[in-house]
Protein backbone atom coordinates (compact mmCIF):
# COMPACT_ATOMS: atom_id res chain seq x y z
CA UNK A 1 0.00 0.00 0.00
CA UNK A 2 1.27 3.46 -0.93
CA UNK A 3 0.32 5.75 1.96
CA UNK A 4 0.37 9.51 1.58
CA UNK A 5 1.92 10.76 4.81
CA UNK A 6 1.08 14.34 5.84
CA UNK A 7 2.41 15.74 9.13
CA UNK A 8 4.74 18.43 10.47
CA UNK A 9 8.24 16.94 10.36
CA UNK A 10 11.43 17.92 12.20
CA UNK A 11 12.61 20.60 12.73
CA UNK A 12 9.04 21.95 13.07
CA UNK A 13 8.69 23.35 16.65
CA UNK A 14 6.12 20.82 17.86
CA UNK A 15 6.20 17.45 19.58
CA UNK A 16 4.00 16.13 16.77
CA UNK A 17 7.01 16.38 14.45
CA UNK A 18 9.12 13.95 16.49
CA UNK A 19 6.15 11.60 16.79
CA UNK A 20 5.52 11.81 13.04
CA UNK A 21 9.14 11.04 12.19
CA UNK A 22 9.24 7.91 14.32
CA UNK A 23 5.82 6.66 13.18
CA UNK A 24 6.95 7.11 9.58
CA UNK A 25 9.97 4.89 10.22
CA UNK A 26 7.88 2.22 11.92
CA UNK A 27 5.28 2.18 9.13
CA UNK A 28 7.92 1.35 6.51
CA UNK A 29 7.90 -2.30 7.56
CA UNK A 30 4.16 -2.50 6.82
CA UNK A 31 3.53 -0.28 3.79
CA UNK A 32 5.08 2.41 1.60
CA UNK A 33 4.53 5.76 3.36
CA UNK A 34 5.46 8.75 1.19
CA UNK A 35 5.75 12.20 2.78
CA UNK A 36 3.46 14.77 1.10
CA UNK A 37 2.51 12.34 -1.67
CA UNK A 38 0.07 13.71 -4.23
CA UNK A 39 -1.13 10.27 -5.28
CA UNK A 40 -1.52 7.28 -3.00
CA UNK A 41 -3.83 4.39 -2.20
CA UNK A 42 -4.76 6.23 1.01
CA UNK A 43 -3.70 9.39 2.84
CA UNK A 44 -2.93 9.85 6.55
CA UNK A 45 -3.23 13.38 7.92
CA UNK A 46 -1.88 14.26 11.38
CA UNK A 47 -3.68 17.27 12.84
CA UNK A 48 -3.15 19.40 15.93
CA UNK A 49 -4.77 22.50 17.38
CA UNK A 50 -2.44 25.14 15.89
CA UNK A 51 -1.40 26.83 12.64
CA UNK A 52 1.48 24.44 11.91
CA UNK A 53 -1.24 22.13 10.58
CA UNK A 54 -2.94 24.64 8.26
CA UNK A 55 -1.79 23.15 4.95
CA UNK A 56 -2.48 19.62 6.18
CA UNK A 57 -5.97 20.63 7.32
CA UNK A 58 -6.75 22.12 3.90
CA UNK A 59 -5.44 19.04 2.15
CA UNK A 60 -7.46 16.70 4.38
CA UNK A 61 -10.62 18.50 3.27
CA UNK A 62 -9.58 18.56 -0.39
CA UNK A 63 -8.46 14.91 -0.62
CA UNK A 64 -10.26 12.91 2.09
CA UNK A 65 -8.31 10.25 3.90
CA UNK A 66 -7.57 9.13 7.45
CA UNK A 67 -7.15 11.80 10.12
CA UNK A 68 -4.97 11.25 13.18
CA UNK A 69 -6.04 13.81 15.77
CA UNK A 70 -3.30 14.70 18.23
CA UNK A 71 -5.77 17.09 19.89
CA UNK A 72 -9.48 16.32 19.97
CA UNK A 73 -10.12 20.05 19.64
CA UNK A 74 -9.53 22.31 16.65
CA UNK A 75 -11.20 25.42 18.07
CA UNK A 76 -7.96 27.34 18.57
CA UNK A 77 -6.82 26.32 15.11
CA UNK A 78 -9.88 28.03 13.63
CA UNK A 79 -9.43 31.10 15.83
CA UNK A 80 -5.96 31.52 14.37
CA UNK A 81 -6.81 30.64 10.78
CA UNK A 82 -9.98 32.68 10.23
CA UNK A 83 -11.20 36.25 10.51
CA UNK A 84 -14.28 37.16 12.56
CA UNK A 85 -16.86 36.67 9.80
CA UNK A 86 -15.37 33.36 8.66
CA UNK A 87 -15.02 32.10 12.23
CA UNK A 88 -18.64 32.86 13.13
CA UNK A 89 -19.82 31.21 9.90
CA UNK A 90 -17.71 28.12 10.61
CA UNK A 91 -18.95 27.87 14.20
CA UNK A 92 -22.57 28.14 13.04
CA UNK A 93 -22.03 25.53 10.32
CA UNK A 94 -20.80 23.09 12.97
CA UNK A 95 -23.22 23.91 15.82
CA UNK A 96 -26.22 25.65 14.22
CA UNK A 97 -27.16 29.17 13.14
CA UNK A 98 -28.79 29.89 16.53
CA UNK A 99 -25.26 30.06 17.99
CA UNK A 100 -24.35 33.17 15.95
CA UNK A 101 -24.47 35.55 18.93
CA UNK A 102 -22.54 33.12 21.12
CA UNK A 103 -19.92 32.62 18.41
CA UNK A 104 -19.47 36.39 18.21
CA UNK A 105 -18.84 36.54 21.96
CA UNK A 106 -16.30 33.73 21.70
CA UNK A 107 -14.50 35.63 18.96
CA UNK A 108 -14.41 38.82 21.02
CA UNK A 109 -13.06 36.92 24.03
CA UNK A 110 -10.49 34.89 22.08
CA UNK A 111 -7.57 36.40 24.01
CA UNK A 112 -8.66 34.19 26.93
CA UNK A 113 -9.24 31.10 24.79
CA UNK A 114 -6.14 29.23 26.00
CA UNK A 115 -7.63 28.75 29.47
CA UNK A 116 -11.38 29.32 29.02
CA UNK A 117 -13.33 26.03 29.23
CA UNK A 118 -15.89 27.19 26.66
CA UNK A 119 -13.38 26.93 23.83
CA UNK A 120 -12.65 23.32 24.79
CA UNK A 121 -16.34 22.47 25.21
CA UNK A 122 -16.88 23.25 21.52
CA UNK A 123 -14.00 21.44 19.79
CA UNK A 124 -15.13 22.22 16.22
CA UNK A 125 -14.27 18.78 14.83
CA UNK A 126 -17.24 18.31 12.54
CA UNK A 127 -15.85 19.56 9.22
CA UNK A 128 -12.65 17.51 9.39
CA UNK A 129 -14.30 14.38 10.79
CA UNK A 130 -17.17 14.32 8.29
CA UNK A 131 -14.70 14.61 5.42
CA UNK A 132 -12.49 11.78 6.71
CA UNK A 133 -12.77 8.11 5.84
CA UNK A 134 -11.96 7.39 9.50
CA UNK A 135 -10.48 9.14 12.53
CA UNK A 136 -7.61 7.88 14.68
CA UNK A 137 -7.17 9.09 18.28
CA UNK A 138 -5.02 8.16 21.27
CA UNK A 139 -7.53 7.77 24.11
CA UNK A 140 -11.18 7.25 25.02
CA UNK A 141 -11.78 10.92 25.82
CA UNK A 142 -10.77 11.93 22.30
CA UNK A 143 -12.94 9.19 20.78
CA UNK A 144 -15.92 10.41 22.83
CA UNK A 145 -15.34 14.02 21.70
CA UNK A 146 -15.38 12.94 18.06
CA UNK A 147 -18.54 10.86 18.47
CA UNK A 148 -20.38 13.65 20.31
CA UNK A 149 -20.12 15.85 17.23
CA UNK A 150 -20.24 13.08 14.63
CA UNK A 151 -22.04 10.00 16.03
CA UNK A 152 -21.60 8.04 12.78
CA UNK A 153 -17.84 8.58 12.53
CA UNK A 154 -15.53 5.58 12.24
CA UNK A 155 -13.11 6.04 15.16
CA UNK A 156 -10.05 3.96 16.03
CA UNK A 157 -8.15 4.32 19.33
CA UNK A 158 -4.45 3.66 18.77
CA UNK A 159 -1.53 3.77 21.22
CA UNK A 160 0.65 6.87 21.37
CA UNK A 161 4.09 5.56 20.48
CA UNK A 162 7.18 5.71 22.68
CA UNK A 163 10.61 5.67 21.07
CA UNK A 164 13.51 4.67 23.32
CA UNK A 165 15.87 7.66 23.60
CA UNK A 166 19.32 7.41 22.08
CA UNK A 167 20.68 9.92 24.60
CA UNK A 168 22.30 8.54 27.75
CA UNK A 169 21.88 9.96 31.23
CA UNK A 170 24.36 12.70 32.13
CA UNK A 171 25.12 12.80 35.86
CA UNK A 172 27.00 16.09 35.50
CA UNK A 173 23.74 17.97 34.90
CA UNK A 174 22.59 17.65 38.50
CA UNK A 175 25.98 18.87 39.70
CA UNK A 176 25.80 21.81 37.30
CA UNK A 177 22.37 22.68 38.72
CA UNK A 178 23.79 22.64 42.26
CA UNK A 179 21.98 19.50 43.40
CA UNK A 180 23.32 17.23 46.12
CA UNK A 181 22.81 13.47 45.84
CA UNK A 182 19.67 13.19 47.98
CA UNK A 183 17.81 16.19 46.64
CA UNK A 184 14.59 15.31 44.82
CA UNK A 185 14.06 17.12 41.52
CA UNK A 186 10.64 17.59 39.92
CA UNK A 187 10.53 18.67 36.28
CA UNK A 188 8.04 20.59 34.12
CA UNK A 189 8.71 20.32 30.37
CA UNK A 190 7.20 21.60 27.13
CA UNK A 191 5.57 24.75 25.80
CA UNK A 192 4.55 26.83 28.79
CA UNK A 193 0.90 27.80 28.27
CA UNK A 194 -2.00 28.43 30.62
CA UNK A 195 -3.32 24.88 30.44
CA UNK A 196 -0.15 23.49 32.05
CA UNK A 197 -1.32 25.13 35.31
CA UNK A 198 2.19 26.36 36.02
CA UNK A 199 0.92 28.81 38.63
CA UNK A 200 -0.60 25.94 40.62
CA UNK A 201 2.62 23.94 40.28
CA UNK A 202 4.83 26.81 41.46
CA UNK A 203 2.58 27.72 44.40
CA UNK A 204 2.27 24.08 45.46
CA UNK A 205 6.05 23.68 45.17
CA UNK A 206 6.63 26.77 47.30
CA UNK A 207 4.57 25.32 50.16
CA UNK A 208 5.77 21.76 49.71
CA UNK A 209 9.45 22.71 49.67
CA UNK A 210 9.10 24.32 53.11
CA UNK A 211 7.95 20.93 54.41
CA UNK A 212 10.50 18.92 52.37
CA UNK A 213 13.55 21.18 51.96
CA UNK A 214 15.36 18.60 49.81
CA UNK A 215 12.89 19.31 46.99
CA UNK A 216 13.80 21.27 43.84
CA UNK A 217 11.81 22.15 40.70
CA UNK A 218 13.09 22.40 37.12
CA UNK A 219 10.95 24.43 34.69
CA UNK A 220 12.11 23.91 31.09
CA UNK A 221 10.39 25.40 28.08
CA UNK A 222 9.40 28.55 26.27
CA UNK A 223 6.39 30.66 27.26
CA UNK A 224 3.77 31.07 24.56
CA UNK A 225 3.60 34.84 25.13
CA UNK A 226 5.69 37.61 26.76
CA UNK A 227 2.69 38.49 28.94
CA UNK A 228 2.51 34.97 30.40
CA UNK A 229 6.26 34.99 31.00
CA UNK A 230 6.01 38.27 32.91
CA UNK A 231 3.03 37.01 34.92
CA UNK A 232 4.91 33.97 36.21
CA UNK A 233 8.27 35.71 36.70
CA UNK A 234 7.91 36.33 40.47
CA UNK A 235 6.99 32.69 41.18
CA UNK A 236 9.90 31.45 39.05
CA UNK A 237 12.32 33.50 41.15
CA UNK A 238 11.52 31.64 44.37
CA UNK A 239 14.22 29.54 46.01
CA UNK A 240 14.68 26.05 44.63
CA UNK A 241 13.45 26.71 41.08
CA UNK A 242 15.81 25.98 38.17
CA UNK A 243 14.85 27.65 34.90
CA UNK A 244 15.83 26.43 31.41
CA UNK A 245 14.68 27.69 27.98
CA UNK A 246 13.28 25.58 25.13
CA UNK A 247 15.23 22.32 24.85
CA UNK A 248 16.21 20.57 21.65
CA UNK A 249 15.79 16.79 21.43
CA UNK A 250 19.15 15.89 22.98
CA UNK A 251 18.86 18.48 25.76
CA UNK A 252 15.33 17.29 26.52
CA UNK A 253 16.40 13.68 27.05
CA UNK A 254 19.45 14.61 29.13
CA UNK A 255 17.27 16.78 31.35
CA UNK A 256 14.48 14.22 31.72
CA UNK A 257 17.01 11.56 32.73
CA UNK A 258 18.22 13.97 35.44
CA UNK A 259 14.86 14.57 37.14
CA UNK A 260 13.30 12.28 39.74
CA UNK A 261 9.68 12.97 38.77
CA UNK A 262 7.68 14.99 36.24
CA UNK A 263 4.72 17.30 36.81
CA UNK A 264 2.63 17.46 33.63
CA UNK A 265 -0.81 18.91 34.39
CA UNK A 266 -3.26 19.84 31.64
CA UNK A 267 -6.55 21.64 32.22
CA UNK A 268 -8.70 22.36 30.30
CA UNK A 269 -7.77 19.43 28.10
CA UNK A 270 -7.92 19.00 24.33
CA UNK A 271 -8.45 15.26 24.75
CA UNK A 272 -4.79 14.70 23.92
CA UNK A 273 -2.44 12.01 25.16
CA UNK A 274 0.66 13.95 26.17
CA UNK A 275 3.86 12.92 24.42
CA UNK A 276 5.79 14.28 27.42
CA UNK A 277 3.87 11.98 29.76
CA UNK A 278 4.53 8.95 27.53
CA UNK A 279 8.23 9.81 27.25
CA UNK A 280 8.79 10.33 30.97
CA UNK A 281 6.86 7.20 31.91
CA UNK A 282 8.80 5.32 29.26
CA UNK A 283 12.14 6.08 30.92
CA UNK A 284 10.80 5.11 34.33
CA UNK A 285 9.89 8.46 35.88
CA UNK A 286 6.77 8.95 38.02
CA UNK A 287 4.50 11.53 36.39
CA UNK A 288 1.98 13.69 38.24
CA UNK A 289 -0.79 14.37 35.74
CA UNK A 290 -4.32 15.70 35.62
CA UNK A 291 -6.84 12.94 36.24
CA UNK A 292 -9.50 12.37 33.61
CA UNK A 293 -10.64 10.14 30.80
CA UNK A 294 -7.50 11.00 28.80
CA UNK A 295 -5.28 9.35 31.42
CA UNK A 296 -7.65 6.64 32.67
CA UNK A 297 -5.95 4.06 30.43
CA UNK A 298 -2.82 4.09 32.59
CA UNK A 299 -2.97 1.25 35.16
CA UNK A 300 -3.21 2.12 38.85
CA UNK A 301 0.16 2.77 40.38
CA UNK A 302 1.90 3.66 37.09
CA UNK A 303 1.31 7.43 37.42
CA UNK A 304 0.13 9.95 40.01
CA UNK A 305 -3.28 11.48 39.18
CA UNK A 306 -4.03 15.02 40.40
CA UNK A 307 -7.61 16.29 40.56
CA UNK A 308 -8.33 19.54 38.73
CA UNK A 309 -10.29 22.42 40.20
CA UNK A 310 -10.31 23.82 43.72
CA UNK A 311 -8.41 20.90 45.28
CA UNK A 312 -5.63 20.87 42.70
CA UNK A 313 -2.95 22.89 44.52
CA UNK A 314 -3.49 21.29 47.93
CA UNK A 315 -3.47 17.80 46.42
CA UNK A 316 -0.37 18.55 44.36
CA UNK A 317 1.44 19.86 47.46
CA UNK A 318 0.74 16.66 49.40
CA UNK A 319 1.78 14.42 46.50
CA UNK A 320 5.03 16.33 45.96
CA UNK A 321 5.91 16.04 49.65
CA UNK A 322 5.10 12.31 49.57
CA UNK A 323 7.32 11.56 46.58
CA UNK A 324 10.18 13.75 47.79
CA UNK A 325 10.23 12.02 51.18
CA UNK A 326 9.60 8.48 49.94
CA UNK A 327 12.02 7.86 47.10
CA UNK A 328 11.20 4.15 47.16
CA UNK A 329 7.56 4.87 46.30
CA UNK A 330 8.63 7.18 43.47
CA UNK A 331 10.94 4.54 42.03
CA UNK A 332 8.22 1.87 42.28
CA UNK A 333 5.76 4.07 40.35
CA UNK A 334 8.41 4.81 37.74
CA UNK A 335 9.17 1.11 37.28
CA UNK A 336 5.46 0.31 36.78
CA UNK A 337 5.22 3.18 34.30
CA UNK A 338 8.18 1.88 32.29
CA UNK A 339 6.73 -1.63 32.09
CA UNK A 340 3.36 -0.36 30.93
CA UNK A 341 4.82 1.87 28.21
CA UNK A 342 7.18 -0.85 26.96
CA UNK A 343 4.29 -3.31 26.75
CA UNK A 344 1.68 -1.10 25.08
CA UNK A 345 3.34 1.87 23.36
CA UNK A 346 6.19 0.59 21.21
CA UNK A 347 6.58 2.17 17.73
CA UNK A 348 5.89 -1.23 16.17
CA UNK A 349 2.62 -1.64 18.06
CA UNK A 350 1.50 1.91 17.22
CA UNK A 351 2.39 1.50 13.55
CA UNK A 352 0.51 -1.80 13.37
CA UNK A 353 -2.60 -0.15 14.87
CA UNK A 354 -2.41 2.70 12.33
CA UNK A 355 -1.92 0.30 9.43
CA UNK A 356 -4.82 -1.91 10.52
CA UNK A 357 -7.13 1.10 10.91
CA UNK A 358 -6.27 2.33 7.41
CA UNK A 359 -6.64 -1.16 5.97
CA UNK A 360 -10.07 -1.63 7.57
CA UNK A 361 -11.15 1.85 6.48
CA UNK A 362 -10.20 1.09 2.88
CA UNK A 363 -12.43 -2.01 2.69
Amino acid sequence: MRLGYHAPMPPAPTGVADYARRLLEALRSLCDPVVDADRADAHLYQLGNNQLHLAIHERALRTPGFVLLHDACLHHFYLGALGRREYVAEFCSQYGAWHRGFAGKLWEGRAQSAADERYFRYPMLKRVVEAARAVLVHNAAAAAAVRRQCPQAAVFVIPHLFDQPRVAADDSLRTRWGLAGEQFLFGVFGHLRQTKRLGSVLRAFGRASRRAPQMRLLVAGQFVSPELKAFYAPLLEQAGVIRLPHLDEEEFWRSTHAVDACVNLRYPSCGETSGITIRLMGIGKPVLLSSGEETACFPEGSCVPVESGAVQEAMLEELMVWLATDRGAAEHIGARARRHIERHHSPERAARAVFEAVTIGCL
